[in-house]
């Protein structure tokens, strides 16, 4: 069977779009209705000492700007809260809450269901197969925050 150059991209984002929406309708269940996929790259580039809306900006591929509403919508719904810097008062630190570090600690569970299911259908073998394959064609490191300024969205 022959495919177009196009199919590839698009078959990997529907995967990731798969993925990301049953994450997220699990997440709602579990008592995370306001995660959003944005949140997570957010949440993760927060990390667990806290960073500034700068640093977070850069991090993020955005402007101060657009992290700083983010940072507002996710304080809102209390998976973050500002706080002083102990290193610099005047400066604000950007720090998960109890209840955003449980929305990451689902997720991560999740995903691993998540596989689990791709493993069942596909085939452990098959599925490992797809990884390592995945892994050579793209950089060593998963771990590009910078989507949300990639795909113009905060």
């Amino acid at each position: 069977m022959s495919s177009q150059g196009f199919e590839l991209p698009l078959r990997l984002l529907l995967a990731f779009r798969m993925l990301i929406d049953e994450l997220h309708a699990e997440l709602a269940r579990q008592g995370h209705p306001h995660m959003r996929p944005m949140h997570g790259f957010v949440m993760q580039a927060i990390g667990p000492d806290g960073t500034t809306a700068v640093e977070l900006g850069r991090t993020l591929g955005v402007s101060k700007q657009a992290a700083g509403k983010t940072v507002e919508a996710l304080e809102r719904v209390g998976y973050v809260e500002r706080a002083a810097d102990p290193r610099d008062t005047r400066r604000k630190i950007v720090r998960l809450t109890a209840y955003g570090i449980d929305a990451l600690n689902r997720s991560a569970r999740i995903f691993d269901t998540l596989r689990a299911r791709w493993a069942d259908e596909l085939g452990e073998e098959r599925l490992l197969a797809l990884e390592s394959d995945l892994r050579k064609m793209t950089p060593a490191s998963p771990w590009r925050l910078d989507i949300p300024g990639w795909f113009g969205t905060l």
